[in-house]
């Protein structure tokens, strides 16, 4: 049976599939790029559906590092298991969506410019690892 997700959860979500997307988008800065890379993220986000999107477009933002991709790395890397395992506990059929709408956003900014540079290809990596964490 699903639950309904706390604030708090909800936040972690948002955090890991957020900051998936900055992960990528600072792995290979540019200013033009970003303008893009955003536009590619959102259009994956907003094909959530269900719990995910629910999470996704509801609640403030969360609160994301920029100033490096370590730092970046110990808030998003650790949010994205704890969002696995909180869908595996509460809605264990939206594991999966999850997983997809985070990858694919991760995808799309890593290829809204000039093709994936291989410092974006390690962070899709990470994400994917993060994410495969049994629930």
């Amino acid at each position: 049976m699903e639950q309904r997700l706390t604030d708090e959860e909800r936040l972690t979500l948002k955090t890991g599939a957020f900051g998936a997307v900055l992960l990528v988008s600072n792995a290979e800065p540019g200013m033009l790029g970003v303008i893009r890379e955003s536009i590619a993220a959102s259009g994956a986000l907003a094909d959530a559906s269900g719990t995910v999107k629910e999470a996704l477009t509801t609640g403030p933002l969360p609160w994301l590092p920029r100033d490096s991709q370590l730092e970046i790395e110990s808030v998003v890397l650790p949010a994205l298991r704890q969002a696995v395992r909180i869908l595996g506990e509460k809605s264990p059929q939206d594991v999966e969506a999850y997983r997809s709408v985070v990858l694919t956003a991760a995808d799309r900014v890593a290829g809204a410019h000039d093709g994936v540079a291989p410092a974006e290809t390690a962070a899709i990596d990470q994400i994917r690892s993060a994410l495969a964490e049994p629930t």
